[in-house]
């Protein structure tokens, strides 16, 4: 029922010209996820290694029962690694791979905030001068003062 309300939600805004996203850090840039892809917001958990995965998803954490990878956004957007914070929290996503929903957590510096982008706010990603590989990325939105990124989380993750 919560789903459905929150699908109906967001409909609501997608008619209205708005996207309602969670605004989370990555080092110094700002991200913005479609909050219809995530599920929960929680602490880091123990991490386990997988042998021969890929340098964006290094491991797995049990989530609430569940064995889930975890993504390291900076491996793949070729960003240094750090050291957790006390503001770094998982992002628990529901993505669609290949047809079929996969939880996948994310590794985020920190969480600011949900929020809603206006479609006049929308720019497409300009195909030179980008540090990031456009095809990870959706559109560039500006928020408040400041541009952020809205990737392509299933392009990312495949």
């Amino acid at each position: 029922m919560e789903q459905i309300v929150n699908e109906r939600g967001a409909a609501d805004h997608a008619l209205a010209g708005l996207h309602q996203v969670v605004m989370l850090g990555i080092g110094d840039e700002v991200f913005a996820l479609d909050t219809r892809l995530v599920r929960e917001i929680i602490d880091p958990v123990p991490a386990t290694r997988v042998a021969g995965a890929p340098a964006f998803l290094p491991c797995v954490i049990n989530v609430r029962g569940n064995v889930i990878p975890l993504a390291d956004l900076r491996a793949r957007f070729g960003m240094p690694k750090t050291e957790d914070t006390a503001d770094t929290r998982v992002v628990v996503l529901e993505i669609e791979i290949e047809g079929d929903p996969v939880l996948v957590g994310v590794v985020a510096d920190r969480v600011y905030e949900v929020t809603e982008i206006s479609n006049a706010d929308v720019q497409q990603t300009p195909r030179v001068g980008m540090r990031w590989n456009p095809e990870f990325i959706r559109f560039i939105a500006k928020w408040r003062e400041e541009f952020v990124i809205v990737p392509n989380m299933e392009r990312i993750l495949s």
